[in-house]
């Protein structure tokens, strides 16, 4: 076990704070360079990403293998923070700049890591778990030869050949996008600019609000959340407590200037819960239980045509005639080279189609998130095996709202109303719901690994993103409908505004939400919003921006206009790309979203 294992272990055991504060001094040179990186040198939004990155450790520590090599996972969720910001600050237009220069590189000594930023840490993660690890304990942890060759079990020369393994694959693959650095540069330029300095003092800042973070998410918040139960006026009171309450701890260490910006952030969130509480005041936030029963008339959901358009149906077409799975043969290398851990295994079973590798990581694994999330949708398992794995799913990813969506299904299923409306509550408040940015990582290792070049692993993982919960969404979304119609049949008006609130709020969640923001995602969110807003009074109002639902209703079926005209503009596009048009397709699909990656398609191929 590292030192750094150790210390992690040390906080998961003791709770040491002591401990989790040296693993932020440790790393926060590593994460800070990442994210400063990948947006495009903003001081000030690369301290938020790290201190985010940093809150997610202590938060999921307990969840991490006692194994896991803490560089490369904090290197990978920088990377996916950092994309979710760059969407949600709308800053395309700045990162698709920087994209299109790609292809100027030019092998200059003076250019140093500059040329190389955008891309350099999405090439790192396109690397298979072991050379991965290797560049980032060599370059970015900054180890020696033998401190590196510990950490992967090996000696100091086996170290050495496999950085150098390493760096000649990463230099394939930034090859593959315009930069033509030598190894031997890029070894220099990794040595010499790889790790920015962080800001003094941001080691302490971040650790307070990691472990407050991370604090708030025991049975502290839950003495406070109950109480603050009483009244929907005490709720949002007591959320405004909890928030000036973390603030504090944070802003202390801020410079002048932040205390000026987090103040009139307060601010902000002060209106927005008066509206909240406002609103909250005519409906309840849940329907009543117990509920009515319900009508068995609704079958089982498919992604239906109407739900659908416009999809991208050229997007894969030149491999319309070619779905290759790979063999055990081809898997089994990579998998090797990742021993065989759940991710392995996993991707080895969506690119292969082997059953048996599912049913090996639901044996070895059976407490790791994603292999709860492949499992409940196994449809050999009986129902009681069914209601195990979303249970363990539960367990294993208790701030996803996803496995209350899907369980919140398999109890209208099975007539179990109230529980099923229990489950919808609890899903209320959490922001992670999908898997697709790990799920298409692991697969399009899988296919580098199996000798398909960049572009043809990315277009085939990037099948993997159509994901098996948008259906069960899909029929979710109608069953809330059905039990908003069954508490009007009893007179209880303000409960059906409820579920119908709720059945829009997870529509409004899959609807371009980080990190799928694909139009098939977009398209199933508009479609189970739209089904919730046709059953409310369109002339009553929506939100608290003064948008009736006919308001909303006008606006998905504009939106969905938009993204049909943009598709008869993109498809035949994409049918005539070049390998390197397909690789700065997909990197743009998912760092900006598919809507985003068409435009920059339409407009710099479209004219041709």
């Amino acid at each position: 076990m590292t030192d750094s294992q150790q210390l992690l272990a040390d906080y998961v055991r003791n709770g040491s704070e002591e401990a989790f504060r040296e693993l932020v001094t440790r790393y926060l040179a590593l994460v800070y360079s990442t994210a400063i990186r990948l947006v495009g040198g903003d001081a000030h939004r690369a301290e938020d990403i790290a201190q985010t990155v940093f809150v997610d450790l202590a938060r999921q520590a307990r969840s991490l293998p006692n194994d896991v090599m803490l560089g490369g996972w904090l290197h990978r969720d920088t990377c996916f923070v950092a994309s979710k910001t760059m969407r949600s600050e709308r800053r395309r237009l700045s990162r698709e700049r920087h994209a299109v220069e790609m292809n100027s590189f030019q092998d200059r000594s003076e250019s140093g890591l500059t040329h190389v930023a955008p891309i350099l840490d999405e090439a790192i993660n396109q690397l298979d778990a072991g050379d991965r690890t290797a560049i980032l304990l060599r370059f970015f942890e900054q180890h020696d030869f033998r401190s590196v060759g510990e950490a992967l079990g090996s000696t100091e020369d086996a170290a050495r050949m496999r950085v150098n393994r390493a760096l000649e694959k990463l230099h394939s693959l930034l090859k593959h996008r315009g930069v033509t650095l030598s190894v031997a540069a890029l070894a220099t330029v990794l040595t010499a600019e790889a790790v920015t300095a962080a800001p003094a003092g941001l080691a302490v800042t971040i650790s307070s609000a990691a472990l407050s973070a991370a604090a708030a998410g025991t049975g502290t918040t839950l003495t406070l959340l109950k109480a603050m139960i009483m009244t929907k006026l005490e709720l949002g009171l007591g959320a405004l407590v909890i928030a000036g309450a973390t603030t504090a701890l944070v802003v202390q260490h801020q410079a002048q200037i932040k205390l000026r910006d987090e103040n009139q952030s307060l601010r902000q969130q002060v209106g927005h819960l008066t509206t909240e509480n406002a609103r909250l005041s005519k409906h309840p936030r849940t329907p009543r239980l117990p509920a009515p029963p319900m009508p068995s008339t609704n079958p089982p959901s498919t992604l239906a045509a109407e739900d659908l358009q416009p999809t991208n149906t050229n997007l894969y077409a030149r491999f319309k005639d070619k779905q290759p799975k790979l063999t055990p043969e081809q898997v089994e290398s990579y998998l090797k080279a990742n021993r065989r851990n759940a991710a392995s295994l996993l991707a080895a079973y969506r690119t292969t189609g082997d059953p048996g590798l599912l049913k090996e990581a639901m044996e070895k694994y059976p407490n790791d998130p994603q292999v709860a999330f492949e499992a409940v949708f196994d449809k050999d398992l009986s129902p009681e095996q069914h209601r195990q794995w979303l249970d363990n799913f539960k367990q294993s990813a208790p701030d996803n709202a996803l496995v209350n969506y899907l369980s919140a299904l398999d109890y209208f299923k099975a007539g179990q109303t109230d529980q099923a409306v229990q489950d919808l509550a609890a899903a209320s408040g959490k922001q992670q719901f999908q898997y697709s940015l790990d799920r298409y990582q692991d697969d399009e290792e899988a296919y580098l690994a199996a000798g398909y070049s960049v572009a043809e692993a990315k277009v085939l993982a990037s099948r993997g993103l159509v994901v098996p919960q948008l259906s069960p969404v899909l029929q979710l979304g109608r069953e809330m409908v059905d039990l908003a119609n069954s508490y009007r049949q009893t007179g209880d008006e303000a409960s059906a505004q409820a579920a119908l609130q709720m059945a829009a709020n997870i529509g409004q969640q899959f609807d371009g939400s980080p990190p799928e923001y694909f139009l098939l995602s977009q398209l199933v969110g508009m479609a189970v919003e739209r089904n919730a807003l046709a059953a409310m009074d369109p002339t009553s109002p929506y939100g608290d921006t003064g948008q009736g639902v006919q308001d909303r209703l006008n606006q998905i079926a504009q939106q969905k206009a938009t993204l049909r005209e943009l598709g008869q503009q993109a498809d035949p596009l994409l049918q005539t790309m070049s390998d390197q048009d397909w690789v700065s397709y997909t990197d743009r699909r998912m760092l900006f979203g598919e809507e985003a990656a068409m435009r920059w398609l339409v407009t710099r191929y479209g004219q041709k």
